[in-house]
């Protein structure tokens, strides 16, 4: 009391109202606001608050339901604690709240509520001191009566040096004090519904209270899934770290309380152990000649490919302990690299999991977390394996060429053990900590270009180019794949549509130009809803509506057929078509549909004036075509290069004018002002179309010669000629890659001859025969071979004149 004597309180307090316990003078306790009112008690009295007497609040205990939204101020309790704010820390997650520590000074009383908003405010009367200032004097003498017996007892205590001794004495104190506890709990007891419905308002205080007869079921139920959890461990054919780490586990998870947070996470460890499929595999389908049959019916062509997962199987049917090998198709987009992926699963008879990797920058999606983070998981390979339950699965792993890098670690090179046949049979994840086998895997990569993945990833992976298809070979998968696909999206049927292979080749060279099929399926997926919508017109002809209730979107449909041929589509337009009479897809209707043609043929337009020549040039969606356009003004020599050039092609335009310039002599080329030396009082600009593209590489450099000999000589460049090769200072012709892809670009252009150097011979081999036949190769070695196949009629030369000394 006398330290209550000595606080003196205002006698107008802010008063918060907590629902989190109680608070007595002379304790601390730790308090949540998040309230309304709270917040603004917090907000307007403490953080702005300069004087001590502004950290004095009066703590309420709010005996309301804490979860209510009601705005108005329940009954206040009348007894309260002056408390001193000691320390404030505010956060915005999850929802934005205070913390308050606060320290209890003395009791008050309410005597009058001043105000209730912002936050309430009252009158209130300090009862610890009130006490000293009785002038009851019989008080005073019980109070000092049990103060000097309370002093005599902790003296006796505090005298007491022997363990003997102190034993003696705080054991009956003790005593008395257990006594006390066990007759407060008996009365507690007829109140347990009232202790349930305080649990429900207080989650996170602790009661103490006698278990009931569900709480001792639950723990015995969960003692049984803790009994049945390691029986599945001791049966499981996990390897013998694994079932050491695992039985290690299982005794701590026994002696671990089910309120600490990591009895979860060990269970949810445990369970994940015990689903792996450490030994649990899917027998191979190992007939080759069914295989064979079966990516034949799912995919044309892709004859390279198909070639090597015969060649594995068969491997397989003579070793059955073959280790899975590390496949990585290449190619442009659209060419069936995912999907082909899908059928190699369909084939060995495996589960079938893919994993895309594209913008993955964080290790941990490979190798997993370690348990010590919140949240930890596994990896997504071995989260991979727990879907399919096998562990022989055949894994896809797309997009491996977009794998970024952060802070958290490069995916990329996590990927070294996963892709090493002579480290993954002990991958270990960093969430198990114990290695995994993952040599029976079969692991399939897609990428659309090896430039970016890192040399020593590329290095443990097979490669396998997927070129673009031929434009007959659309047509081969259109009809066989797309053309019924659509046809079954779309609910219609052979008898209510045909296209035309003719139509279909429409399609390919007038409205796509692509290296895949992908955009040739939507073109084809825009006819059959076109068509969709006469067949339904035809479906409800007895019901024909009104002229006028016709909108916009009628007119189209009936204009779609407008112009088609009689047997094809009916000539009137207000009767709609007999459903038995398929509609035929010609050009008209294409056009009407799909709009006009996107691609003309435009590369005679393009060559009517010298200075103009064809490139081929490759990128990650497949083979282009390039145009490069010269031009020479008066000047001061200066080379100006323009449409976003990297550093490797200027390079080879400075090395094509060097070239030029010392070998203008030979093939007679001049300036304007008539001098061999190019550059005398004249600028030359070169200019790649398609600007807003990026172009690089040294395959352009016969292509720069060849438009700048053009544009000096006056020479057109033959109209039906395309050309690729890297080339020297001392005019020799150099290999480049990429060779498919670019040869068919040029067939799809519509070119006949190519020019190609001559140590790129070999790559003719993986051409279509078909194509090979449609198209003319010049193999050459150096750059007069380049010149004399570009032009008509050859490039002239001037012959070498030698000057000999005659003695007459």
């Amino acid at each position: 009391m006398a330290a209550g004597s000595a606080i003196q309180i205002p006698s107008r307090l802010p008063l918060l109202l907590t629902h989190e316990g109680v608070l007595l003078p002379g304790s601390t306790m730790r308090t949540s606001v998040d309230s309304p009112r709270n917040m603004q008690l917090v907000r307007s009295r403490l953080l702005k608050g300069t004087s001590l007497r502004s950290t004095i609040i009066g703590v309420i205990p709010n005996t309301s339901d804490p979860t209510s939204d009601c705005d108005d101020l329940p009954s206040l309790h009348r007894i309260g604690t002056a408390a001193l704010a000691v320390q404030v820390v505010g956060s915005n997650w999850p929802k934005p709240h205070y913390t308050l520590l606060v320290t209890g000074l003395c009791r008050f009383q309410i005597l009058q509520l001043l105000k209730e908003k912002p936050y309430p405010v009252a009158e209130v009367e300090q009862l610890d001191r009130l006490e000293q200032f009785t002038n009851q004097d019989k008080s005073e003498e019980e109070l000092g009566e049990l103060s000097e017996q309370f002093y005599k007892y902790a003296v006796q205590i505090l005298d007491a040096v022997r363990l003997e001794e102190r034993f003696k004495m705080t054991i009956p104190l003790l005593v008395r004090q257990i006594e006390g506890l066990k007759l407060l709990q008996k009365t507690r007891k007829p109140k347990q519904d009232d202790d349930k419905r305080v649990v429900a308002i207080r989650p996170n205080r602790r009661i103490n209270h006698v278990p009931s007869t569900t709480e001792d079921e639950e723990e015995e139920e969960d003692h049984d899934d803790v009994v049945i959890l390691e029986k599945k461990i001791r049966t499981s054919s996990m390897s013998e770290q694994a079932l050491k780490v695992c039985l290690k586990e299982i005794k701590r998870l026994k002696k671990m309380p089910q309120s600490m947070p990591e009895y979860a996470l060990t269970r949810n460890y445990l369970e994940l152990m015990v689903e792996l499929p450490w030994n649990k595999s899917t027998k191979d389908r190992l007939e080759i000649r069914a295989a064979r049959i079966l990516l034949d019916n799912d995919h044309y062509a892709m004859e390279k490919l198909k070639k090597r997962v015969l060649e594995y199987l068969a491997v397989r049917q003579l070793k059955n302990n073959l280790k899975g090998p590390i496949l990585c198709f290449v190619g442009p987009p659209g060419v069936g690299k995912t999907s082909v992926g899908r059928s190699i699963a369909k084939t060995l008879g495996r589960e079938f999991h893919r994993i895309a990797l594209g913008g993955v920058c964080d290790q941990s999606d490979i190798r997993g977390h370690r348990r010590t983070y919140v949240g930890s998981m596994p990896g997504r390979i071995i989260n991979g394996l727990k879907t399919v339950g096998v562990n022989n699965p055949v894994f896809l792993l797309d997009e491996v060429d977009k794998l970024g890098k952060s802070l958290q670690g490069d995916p990329a090179a996590a990927l070294l053990e996963v892709l090493d046949p002579e480290q993954n049979h002990s991958f270990t994840d960093h969430y198990l900590n114990v290695a995994f086998d993952l040599s029976q895997v079969l692991f399939i990569a897609t990428a659309n270009t090896t430039a970016t993945i890192p040399p020593a990833l590329l290095d443990r992976m097979e490669i396998i180019q997927v070129p673009g298809y031929t434009q007959e070979e659309k047509i081969e998968i259109a009809h066989r794949h797309l053309i019924p696909k659509q046809l079954e999206q779309h609910g219609l049927t052979p008898q209510q549509i045909q296209i035309p292979q003719v139509t279909t080749l429409d399609i390919i060279t007038r409205y796509t130009r692509e290296a895949g099929v992908r955009s040739l399926d939507r073109k084809l997926g825009a006819i059959c809803r076109a068509v969709a919508v006469k067949v339904a017109e035809g479906q409800h002809k007895e019901t024909k509506p009104d002229r006028a209730e016709v909108g916009e979107g009628e007119d189209c449909k009936e204009h779609v057929t407008e112009d088609a041929k009689p047997e094809s589509i009916s000539d009137t337009a207000d009767l709609a078509l007999p459903p038995e009479m398929p509609i035929l897809i010609d050009f008209h209707a294409l056009k009407d549909i799909l709009g006009p043609p996107m691609y003309e043929m435009e590369v005679s337009e393009r060559l009517s004036q010298p200075g103009v020549a064809i490139g081929l040039a490759w990128t990650p969606l497949g083979g282009e075509i390039m145009f490069v356009e010269a031009s020479r003004m008066d000047g001061e020599g200066q080379l100006t290069l323009t449409g976003q050039l990297g550093d490797v092609m200027k390079e080879s335009a400075h090395l094509a004018i060097s070239w030029l310039r010392s070998n203008a002599k030979r093939y007679q080329l001049t300036n304007a002002s008539g001098s061999f030396d190019l550059l005398d009082n004249t600028d030359i600009h070169l200019h790649f179309p398609a600007g807003a593209v990026t172009k690089d590489g040294p395959s352009a450099g016969v292509t720069i010669v060849t438009c700048l000999a053009s544009l000096f000589s006056g020479r057109l460049v033959c109209s039906d000629v395309a050309m690729t090769g890297e080339i020297t200072l001392r005019g020799l012709v150099l290999p480049v890659g990429g060779i498919k892809d670019k040869v068919l670009a040029a067939h799809r252009a519509g070119l006949k001859r190519i020019i190609i150097p001559r140590r790129n011979e070999k790559d003719l081999e993986e051409i279509a025969v078909n194509v090979r036949q449609d198209l003319t190769f010049v193999m050459a070695s150096c750059l007069d071979e380049v010149l004399n196949a570009a032009f008509d009629g050859g490039f002239a030369v001037k012959p070498r004149v030698e000057h000999l000394n005659s003695k007459l």
